[in-house]
């Protein structure tokens, strides 16, 4: 086996140092985007869970506000039936 020059040893060494580099720099770029994503997830965990203005608050009050509006509705109809029957009693006496 040959000896290695060097110049081959000095090569090889700046290539090694260069790839170091970039793995670090590819490392750091990696970590900025993690820590971006973390406050994202972060905005949009409090975006959802948020007990005043979070999605499942909005989602209670729509449930809430669908309730009165099914039972109102109830209550029409009741009062409707009621006003035709009545209606159709006064007729027949």
């Amino acid at each position: 086996m040959a000896p290695i020059s060097d110049q081959t040893i000095t090569k090889l060494a700046a290539r090694v140092e260069f790839l170091e580099d970039k793995i670090v720099d590819s490392l750091e770029s990696v970590k900025e985007n993690q820590e971006r994503m973390c406050a994202d997830i972060s905005k949009i965990k409090e975006a959802v869970y948020n007990p005043d203005t979070g999605l499942y608050a909005r989602l209670r009050t729509l449930e809430e506000d669908n309730k009165s509006k099914n039972k109102f509705l109830w209550i029409l109809l009741s009062m409707a039936i009621g006003a035709i029957g009545a209606a159709v009693i006064s007729h027949l006496n």
